[in-house]
């Protein structure tokens, strides 16, 4: 169980990721990010290697797409 010095408040949490406090609570919504809730305020609050997998995520690199050519476009259309 993590310690209480391993949970981040949403400001902490949107500050550490480089976003914005409603884009959390959007991403709590939608299942995209789960935010643990403070058992008396019933704050949201964020485990650090949950945020960590986010960034992983980000960081990984997108296939690359060949970008059509000219010549191909062209042969496509039925131009030269």
């Amino acid at each position: 169980m993590p310690k209480l010095n391993d949970y981040l408040s949403i400001g902490q949490a949107a500050g550490y990721l480089g976003c914005s406090k409603d884009t959390l609570r959007r991403w709590d919504r939608s299942g995209k990010l789960t935010a643990r809730r403070h058992p008396v305020t019933g704050f949201r609050l964020y485990v650090k290697e949950d945020l960590d997998a986010i960034l992983v995520g980000v960081a990984r690199p997108k296939a690359k797409t060949r970008r059509r050519r000219k010549s191909d476009r062209k042969a496509r259309r039925g131009g030269c």
